[in-house]
């Protein structure tokens, strides 16, 4: 299956349980579920957060209808980001679609302004760890007891500009690239 049979798109409030599902099972396991239906549903709807789905219109594996094999989460600020959750199925990592979140999130900070984006992830999550680098993230802080008091994380950081007012002349990127 070619990553183009994958597309990406804003959530709806239907998506909130699968999705919820998705970071309890993917993101959350071994720490309580704090990212539950309800909570994601409020992040779909508020003005403030894109919630994006990676969506496969018919499964693979089962020959049916398909569903979300992937999702991300960002809550903007004035001047900063941060990547609340992202993840993908583990039968269709490393096809890009993690990349492609990732690409569509950073087009919607430049065009909203943004200077910085900032995440957390697991100490030990190794391959989490070289899929954000290589999305040019940069560790910047080790938090110990972040994930309810049972694991330290990792701060990671990605500058798209210099911090303070834009400057003149500033354009968004031209619509219609995703």
């Amino acid at each position: 299956m070619t990553p183009t049979a994958i597309t990406l798109r804003l959530a709806e409030p239907a998506d909130a349980r699968p999705l919820a599902l998705m970071s309890r099972d993917l993101i959350e396991a071994g720490l309580g579920w704090k990212y539950d239906p309800a909570r994601i549903a409020r992040a779909i709807v508020d003005p403030n957060v894109t919630t994006l789905v990676a969506w496969e219109r018919e499964d693979r594996a089962l020959r049916q209808p398909g569903g979300a094999v992937g999702f991300s989460i960002m809550h903007f600020g004035e001047e900063r980001a941060h990547l609340v959750l992202l993840a993908v199925r583990p039968g269709y990592r490393r096809e890009g679609i993690g990349q492609r979140m990732i690409e569509w999130l950073v087009e919607s900070a430049l065009t909203a302004g943004i200077a910085s984006l900032h995440l957390e992830l697991r100490e030990t999550n190794e391959a989490a760890r070289a899929f954000y680098r290589a999305q040019g993230f940069t560790e910047s802080l080790r938090v110990p007891g972040y994930y309810s008091g049972k694991e330290p994380a990792l701060r990671m950081i990605r500058m798209l500009r210099t911090a303070g007012p834009l400057p003149a002349g500033w354009q968004p990127p031209p619509a219609g690239r995703h």
